[in-house]
């Protein structure tokens, strides 16, 4: 491969240039590495959660509570201590790559477990368990509870687990969801809801597209859709759509300016990729319709993913609400392919996505909105990479329309998360390491 490209940052500023994109392959650059350990390895805990909890004796979720159970603990003011205690209990070795901090006051912790405890495990749960189980030893160090009372502690942490798969009702939470939830080989880096990507990157759309596109990508590569000739087509896209390449994505959001519109987006792909000599013409009927052609099928492919992000930016954008997305991502493709005759993004499978996405978002079914769903999602899933930044950006441009907002399901782990800064803004990150 002898692809090069020019990275830009999410406001258009020229990062690197000259950059082969196997250099941002989430095998060889060290910033993607960071990103996808760095989530695996940190948990956040909610200190004023579990002071709530036990205060309350509301115990293990929605309409569980215990009375009589109450206790009354200053958790967040003795939030330094508890830190340490946790510190201590999580690492391995003195000096090694632990992380404790609290945050907002105390409010919170994050906790990043050290790196060996996530090598030498066979699974990435390590982050949540070891977290819970430190933090419960501290609680009961710190207030001297009995063995009567270390159980209701133990609940107020873990929630509802073991009686359910996962931590119902706990208040320590990670970004990626359960083993047991995964949809197949390779999707836990797609199992991520684009609500708490939202809430990471501050709302920050491009930021948010782009961390998702990370993740996407990465699991991409784990589930083996990046072998052979597959690397090159999968890293066009996803530099293109996800990391802003030669600026793309930013550059004619901005020139589409306030008029811009989905049909928009199509003539400026459709330009930009026959002034780039990627498509060109093919046959002229009599109506006057022309069809085309492309010897470079996967550069063409990144364009229309660049394009899709672009439409999703200014249609989304225009409302600032994330609803429409799934008619973004399906007309601006139905429309671009009747536009060339070529295939739009990702060979149709970003359509499919949409057609079942808007049934189940706000449709008939209406089971939930954009924001609650991932690229591990029965209806999304089949785009490996190229839908979900979309819907993910789109959920960064709401003012509030949701049911189910990002401040309404990510509060903590938008708090505890957008603190580390390759989190809160990857783009940056990625090109800083090539």
């Amino acid at each position: 491969m002898a692809d090069t490209i020019d990275l830009y940052s999410d406001r258009g500023a020229k990062l690197k240039s000259g950059v082969d994109i196997n250099d941002i392959s989430p095998m060889r650059n060290a910033a993607i590495k960071s990103i996808v350990t760095g989530i695996k390895r940190t948990a956040a805990v909610d200190l004023a959660g579990i002071e709530k909890t036990l205060a309350t004796s509301a115990i293990g979720g929605k309409g569980r509570k215990i009375p009589g159970r109450e206790m009354k603990l200053d958790i967040v003011k003795n939030a330094a201590a508890i830190q340490k205690a946790v510190n201590e209990l999580v690492q391995v070795d003195s000096g090694d790559d632990t992380v404790v901090k609290a945050l907002n006051g105390g409010k919170q912790l994050i906790v990043q477990v050290p790196s060996v405890r996530i090598d030498v495990a066979a699974e990435y749960v390590s982050s949540l368990t070891c977290t819970a189980s430190a933090v419960t030893q501290a609680l009961v160090s710190q207030f001297n509870i009995g063995m009567f009372d270390a159980p209701t502690i133990k609940s107020a942490v873990w929630g509802q687990y073991p009686q359910t798969l996962d931590m119902v009702g706990g208040n320590v939470k990670s970004i990626v969801d359960i083993p047991q939830k995964d949809e197949g080989f390779g999707y836990t880096l797609r199992n991520v809801m684009a609500n708490h990507l939202a809430a990471t990157c501050k709302k920050s759309a491009m930021n948010t597209a782009a961390l998702c596109s990370i993740l996407e990508n990465t699991g991409v590569f784990e589930m083996g859709d990046a072998i052979g000739n597959q690397t090159r087509h999968r890293l066009l896209a996803f530099s293109h759509q996800g990391l802003n390449a030669n600026n793309m994505v930013y550059g004619t959001t901005k020139a589409l300016g306030k008029t811009g519109t989905i049909g928009s987006a199509v003539h400026a792909c459709v330009e930009k990729a026959i002034a780039d000599k990627v498509i060109s013409a093919d046959k002229k009927f009599a109506s006057g319709y022309t069809t085309y052609k492309t010897n470079d099928v996967g550069k063409w492919n990144a364009y229309c993913a660049a394009g899709t992000l672009v439409a999703t930016l200014i249609n989304c954008g225009a409302q600032r609400a994330p609803q429409s997305v799934s008619a973004v991502l399906l007309y601006y493709n139905d429309l671009i392919e009747k536009e060339t005759s070529l295939p739009g993004c990702d060979f149709g499978k970003v359509q499919g996505a949409a057609v079942g996405f808007s049934f189940f978002s706000h449709s008939i079914y209406g089971g939930g909105g954009p924001g609650v769903f991932n690229g591990n999602h029965v209806v999304t899933r089949h785009s490996k990479g190229l839908a979900v930044p979309c819907v993910a950006a789109a959920v960064a441009l709401d003012a509030g329309v949701q049911i189910y907002s990002p401040e309404k399901t990510s509060g903590l782990v938008g708090d505890v998360f957008s603190s580390v800064d390759e989190f809160r803004e990857p783009i940056k990150a990625v090109a800083g390491a090539v």
